[in-house]
């Protein structure tokens, strides 16, 4: 039987569903019924009080009690009738103001630069910006990337409710980077680090779960997937049931260094031969240089076998319906996906690969910005 946390979505790992659905316990009430409000405007648009009560299962007392709240802090604002509407006492409409606040989102997953954006509510992009890493590691990134944020900010046209960063590493539910080697992070608490300078609320996620955050919400992905990013390194995100797993020490999908070559090439690990040295994009561009073209369809062609060996055994054990690519299209949408795809169905029972689907993200090189966004709005307002 599920515990009271993990039915109001507050829980870890599998108990940590995206999305409330449904009444919970008295001591987590008023938060998740604030959230199943908010998950209503923001998925299905402006609705009236009532049928927000019936779609909810909360009363009309305690509906018109959250939209008062919500109304006051900006949230919610009164839209009018509903057009059309003749018989009985007019409804008026309450909406989400996707338009009063916007979101700070930055995507770390490149090698060289480091991407940022101003999202709105509703994930469109209003500002973009780049900026080269040139090599920084350890401390230096980090004053970086608090530069690169702050000017993010100033960008905005509307007040900012948050800072959203997918970052490759392992990183814990408190936004601290256990680990991240190509990035010299260690023990770093980044999202921190970053709230008492910015003065905002700041949440880090690995950038393969950010990916897994913007497809479930913004690209209309299903709700058992593997989204694998491929950057300066490589990484998975998994969504089982609509839940987004993390892992016992918050670790899950870390594909990028499980040993694929006995005798491959050195990695940033410290270990030879992981998949990070066979998939991650400085790597793929070293196996295609100077080739001819079949010779560099072959040479993908063979990256995807091994993305696909590494990939059975985990679209089998967690019956997934879906795999999503995110990375260079030039590289990944071609004889690697196929081969990779083709590979898992070899080694995988017809009951798990039928109907199974590898396919390059539907956000193509925004789904970390659009995760980020994610961490936002999850963390803020409890929409996902």
């Amino acid at each position: 039987m599920a515990t009271a946390t993990e039915r109001s979505g507050t829980g870890r790992g599998l108990g940590a569903r995206l999305r409330a659905t449904s009444k919970v316990l008295p001591e987590h009430a008023r938060a998740h019924n604030r959230s199943l409000v908010l998950q209503h405007l923001f998925h299905e648009g402006p609705t009236s009080r009532a049928d927000l009560a019936r779609s909810t299962s909360l009363t009309r007392v305690t509906i018109s009690d959250l939209v008062s709240v919500l109304i006051t802090e900006g949230l919610v604002e009164e839209l009018g009738t509903r057009p059309g509407q003749r018989v009985g006492k007019p409804a008026i409409l309450v909406g989400l103001r996707t338009d009063a606040y916007q979101i700070v989102a930055v995507d770390l997953t490149e090698h060289g630069h480091m991407r940022g954006a101003v999202l709105s509510l509703t994930g469109e992009i209003m500002v973009r910006r780049q900026l080269d890493i040139d090599g920084r590691t350890g401390d230096e990134l980090v004053d970086l990337l608090t530069r690169f944020v702050r000017r993010l900010v100033a960008a905005a046209s509307h007040p900012v409710i948050g800072v959203g960063v997918g970052s490759p590493g392992i990183i814990d539910l408190d936004g601290r980077v256990v680990e991240a080697p190509n990035r010299g992070w260690y023990d770093v608490p980044l999202a921190a680090i970053l709230g008492e300078r910015l003065g905002l609320p700041v949440h880090v996620a690995n950038d393969a779960n950010t990916a897994a955050l913007g497809e479930f919400t913004y690209g209309g992905a299903t709700g058992s997937m593997l989204v694998v990013t491929l950057g300066a390194g490589v990484g998975a995100g998994v969504v089982v049931d609509g839940v987004r797993v993390h892992g016992q020490h918050d670790a899950a999908g870390e594909i990028g260094h499980v040993t694929v070559v006995d005798d491959g090439e050195p990695c940033a690990c410290g270990r030879v031969g992981c998949l990070e040295t066979v998939l991650s994009v400085p790597a793929l561009r070293r196996a295609v240089a100077d080739k001819s073209p079949e010779d560099s369809d072959a040479a993908l062609a063979s990256a995807g076998r091994v993305l696909g060996v590494t990939l059975a055994p985990v679209v089998s054990a967690l019956n997934l319906t879906e795999v999503l690519l995110s990375g260079p299209r030039d590289l990944l949408d071609g004889p690697l996906r196929e081969a990779a795809l083709d590979t898992i169905r070899q080694r995988t029972m017809p009951a798990i690969n039928t109907g199974l689907q590898l396919r390059m993200a539907a956000l193509d090189e925004d789904v970390v910005l659009a995760g980020a966004a994610v961490l936002v709005l999850s963390a803020q307002l409890g929409v996902s």
